[in-house]
């Protein structure tokens, strides 16, 4: 679950992390009460998004002028002024895609005399089941560019989970961050308040680029992005009070009701499959045969026939699908479980697009007389590859 940046301050300051003071506004009257409560005399005005490179973007209406989704003003008018032309119009970034986000809210903040900008995350690193700090002296980049070009500048260092960050770990956080002085202490006192935040509200990820050094010597949290492990979210009523669902694929948002886990993507063939392994090699056989799955979806082992029946709601739902495939291997799913859930949903809803359906397992025959005898145009499949094959040439003959 991802939080705005305005909303991930608030949080690193409760536990008490350096930042600016700002204002999120909801609505284009709310700009000028905002700009005189900071005073000024300069105010950064930000696009608040669940995307990033909003600096470097672009927006679809030409109302809002050709400056980016982030805008720093020298004048209260002109603040007020961004602010207006920013509210309501759709952002293009590099995450977004072509089609934008429309920034329903905005943070206006105070100004930040910068010396230097650098970078500071922490995540979960798998490699060695502990969470890491990533710390470069390149902030306010792409750390991704960083990383293929400059892998020297880049410091990954895990901590212990029965330790915690160590005074040693804190200091060596600020070495390679480069930090003298009281950016030093700075920076070393910071890395202790991230670890904290991050492991007591079940972070996947916490990132702060850049992490700047002001002209005066201190540090400050300059922008922060937020993840939080979705699975923990119930663990934190007021983290779920910040989940924005204008952020968030209304397909998603469906799935989640049902406790289904699905993800949204860019192809043209839904996948129904049971069990996440499994649902990723359907997903790889799918793109192996020459197309693009339209979603990764995991009915999960239990699944009833109301919840199958859903999860085939949340695919024909997404106008991009062409085709489906359903990929069942029964274990503690049962096969005929599937087939009474799809069948009950095509009858409800009409099969618009062809429909490949592979079975193994749990009451297998069953299920297949369910699909055999319901009347709909299925097309059987013997084994995974079989059903790619299927329903690539099913789509692609369609087109």
């Amino acid at each position: 679950m991802n939080i705005h940046e305005y909303q991930a301050k608030a949080l690193l300051k409760e536990y008490g992390a350096p930042v600016a003071d700002g204002v999120a506004i909801f609505s284009a009257d709310e700009a000028a009460a905002a700009v005189e409560k900071l005073g000024g005399p300069v105010w950064v005005v930000k696009s608040q998004i669940h995307a990033g490179g909003r600096g470097k973007g672009t927006f679809q209406e030409a109302s809002a002028g050709e400056k980016g989704g982030v805008r720093v003003s020298f004048d209260a008018a002109d603040a007020i002024a961004n602010a207006q032309q920013m509210l309501g119009s759709t952002l293009v970034t590099k995450q977004t895609g072509p089609l934008g986000k429309v920034v329903n809210r905005l943070y206006i903040e105070d100004g930040a005399d910068i010396a230097t900008e650098l970078y500071l995350s922490l995540l979960v690193d798998r490699t060695v089941g502990q969470v890491a700090f990533v710390a470069s002296t390149e902030g306010g980049m792409d750390i991704e560019e960083v990383a293929a070009s400059q892998p020297e500048k880049i410091l990954t260092l895990p901590i212990d989970p029965m330790v915690g960050v160590t005074d040693d770990n804190a200091k060596a956080v600020a070495d390679a961050l480069g930090l003298t002085g009281d950016a030093h202490t700075d920076g070393a006192e910071l890395a202790k308040i991230l670890y904290k935040a991050f492991t007591e509200k079940d972070m996947s990820l916490l990132e702060i680029n850049p992490l700047i050094v002001k002209k005066d010597g201190r540090v400050q949290v300059l922008d922060a992005k937020v993840s939080f492990d979705g699975n923990s979210v119930f663990r934190h009523p007021d983290v779920a009070e910040l989940r924005d669902l204008t952020e968030e694929d209304a397909k998603e948002i469906e799935a989640s009701k049902h406790d289904l886990a699905y993800v949204a993507l860019d192809g043209d063939i839904g996948c129904m499959v049971n069990g996440a392994g499994l649902a990723m090699s359907t997903m790889d056989i799918i793109k192996l045969y020459g197309a693009e799955p339209a979603n990764f979806l995991d009915v999960g082992g239990g699944a009833s026939k109301e919840k199958v029946t859903a999860a085939f709601k949340i695919i024909t739902a997404d106008p991009n699908v062409k085709g489906i495939l359903v990929n069942i291997f029964g274990g503690i799913m049962q096969c005929d479980v599937i087939a009474e859930g799809v069948v009950a949903a095509v009858k409800e809803m009409g099969l618009q697009v062809p429909l490949v359906v592979r079975l193994e397992g749990t009451n297998v025959e069953q299920g297949k007389t369910i699909i055999n005898e319901s009347g709909l145009n299925v097309i059987a499949a013997d084994d995974l590859d079989d059903a790619a094959q299927k329903v690539v040439a099913a789509v692609k003959g369609a087109q």
